[in-house]
């Protein structure tokens, strides 16, 4: 589950945190334990990307869709 303060992440925010994460996790080194909570991290920080990228997905389908509707003005 996400919190507030994931909510309130831009998507730029979140994906740069996300390649943190990952970088971590390939370096290795960490406790069992650590890589756990990275991973945890990795994925609420990737469910924040994907629901800025819908968003983004459906307002580009929304300016599509009314263009499609709207009379050439041409």
């Amino acid at each position: 589950m996400t919190s507030r303060t994931d909510e309130a992440l831009g998507y730029e925010q979140a994906r740069d945190e996300l390649i943190d994460v990952v970088r971590r996790l390939e370096a290795g080194g960490t406790t069992l334990e650590e890589s756990l909570a990275l991973w945890e991290r990795g994925e609420e920080l990737a469910k924040v990307c994907r629901r800025w990228l819908e968003g983004a997905r459906a307002r580009l389908d929304a300016a599509l869709a009314e263009e499609e509707e709207s009379p050439d003005e041409k």
